[in-house]
């Protein structure tokens, strides 16, 4: 069985967005950025000043997920694509990790395929057989469904809560997943 794969998403698991804005969280340092993503969705008027998005990042998580990579292979589940090694990477003290490339046509605002979220179908396909973990703050029963009917290798859609982000218990239930996987060859 090959190793298995670890996507992760930076909104809501990494960034707890959703915690009352004018609390950080505990441990996390705030960092006001302009990704590319981030200025194209907000101004249609280029003379338009953008202001830079707030983003709250744990430095421990960086060890966290370091540790789970001698059980997984990670990789950025996000639409921060390639800016989640440019931005998050350096502050969390990750590699350069792989990063899913979302297929062109899809509309974020749209539900996949049986009411999935849009995401779903794509890491399926990325996964291409392997076993995989995913944490997400969007993920339902829907996904589950979809997730169990169409990838026949073992699978952890894990929901993180966008208000608290990343704890102890969504670490711990990662690993006891991957260690439950049978050994590699």
């Amino acid at each position: 069985m090959s190793r298995p794969l670890l996507y992760v998403d930076v909104d809501g698991p990494l960034n707890p967005y959703a915690a009352k804005p004018e609390r950080r969280p505990p441990g996390y340092t705030t960092h006001r950025w302009k990704p590319k993503a981030w200025l194209a969705r907000q101004s249609d008027e280029p003379w338009r000043r953008v202001k830079p998005l707030r983003v709250w990042l744990n430095p421990d998580h960086g060890r966290r997920l370091r540790e789970l990579g001698e059980l997984y292979d990670l990789v950025w589940a996000t639409t921060w694509v390639d800016e989640a090694n440019t931005f998050i990477s350096p502050v969390l003290g990750l590699p350069e990790l792989p990063v899913v490339r979302w297929p062109a046509t899809r509309d974020a605002r749209e539900p996949g395929p049986d009411d999935t979220f849009w995401k779903t179908g794509p890491l399926v396909a990325h996964a291409a057989g392997r076993p995989f973990a995913w944490v997400d703050d969007e993920l339902g029963a829907p996904d589950r469904v979809f997730v169990a009917a169409r990838h026949e290798a073992p699978a952890l859609l894990h929901r993180v809560d966008p208000r608290l982000g990343l704890r102890d218990p969504d670490f711990e239930a990662l690993e006891a997943f991957a260690r439950a996987l049978p050994r590699q060859k």
